[in-house]
């Protein structure tokens, strides 16, 4: 497979050293490596950095920290894509396993003019804490009779595991789900999230990442579906940090974003001299 970009796998982490380092593994194991992974790390205690380390011979892996002053996800992520030096940028959070042909399913769909959105398999708390390294280097964790072994109960969901690749393109039209941005299983052209300024640095939890697709959106990128064909597992976890009050702001500002047809935040990767205020 033939691409002449390079690429980028930016991962979002606090605090979840163990989880890190199964997603990691699963990068490990892929057929396209990319040019770059960059941990964008939002205050993480030392643990995490360990686990960084055991993989800075079999990836090209950059650690991005900042230190812990709550929820800045938005913050973290722009300063990676900062960092980042690659053309296009696929975006993941710490808990997402890819499966092996994650980055190459990225790069094959990847368009000028466009961004793509795809999603997660949500795994259920006791199949979780059964996974192991073995199980994610030979692929049985996307396997559904593997899966169903574990005690994963058949259901609709199940179908985004199906890798059979007329199917993954049927079911990428036929979804309902919109194509929105989601910040666990999405990719762009650096170019383009330069040109809307990155993440709004003032949004909490709770579809912050909806936001910058909309801006995108907004600026002539196109949104493409393909959460039947690029997978990853997400493994289970509280949210403590999921406020009603976060998601309503959240909410207001992203619609706010679609009334007004904005491009760009002024509390992204350039602040020009705005006060930004969560």
């Amino acid at each position: 497979m033939h691409h002449n970009f390079n690429v980028a796998v930016i991962i979002s982490t606090y605090n979840k050293p163990a989880e890190l380092r199964l997603t990691l593994i699963g990068f490990e194991n892929q057929t396209i490596t990319p040019n770059e992974i960059i941990i964008a790390d939002d205050g993480s205690a030392g643990d995490t950095a360990q686990v960084i380390q055991q993989f800075a011979n079999s990836l090209p892996i950059k650690h991005i920290w900042h230190e812990d002053n709550g929820f800045r996800k938005s913050e973290i992520l722009n300063k990676a894509i900062v960092a980042a030096k690659a053309d296009y940028l696929i975006f993941t959070d710490q808990d997402c396993i890819p499966r092996n042909d994650f980055v190459a399913k990225h790069v094959n769909f990847a368009r000028k003019g466009c961004f793509l959105s795809a999603g997660c398999f949500r795994l259920p708390k006791d199949i979780s804490l059964k996974i192991n390294d073995s199980d994610i280097r030979n692929g049985n964790i996307f396997n559904l009779r593997h899966l169903h072994s574990l005690g994963l109960k058949y259901n609709i969901k199940c179908t985004k595991l199906l890798n059979i690749k007329w199917f993954s393109a049927l079911m990428n039209i036929l979804t309902p789900a919109r194509a929105t941005f989601n910040g666990c299983n999405s990719s762009c052209w650096r170019s383009d999230a330069l040109a809307v300024n990155g993440f709004d640095e003032t949004l909490q939890y709770g579809g912050q990442d909806r936001e910058f697709g909309v801006r995108l959106n907004n600026l002539g990128v196109k949104s493409r579906q393909m959460r039947f064909s690029a997978v990853c597992l997400h493994l289970y976890h509280e949210r403590p940090y999921k406020t009603d009050s976060s998601l309503s702001r959240n909410t207001s500002v992203r619609k706010r974003s679609e009334r007004m047809k904005t491009t760009k935040t002024t509390c992204g990767i350039s602040k020009n001299d705005t006060p930004c205020s969560q």
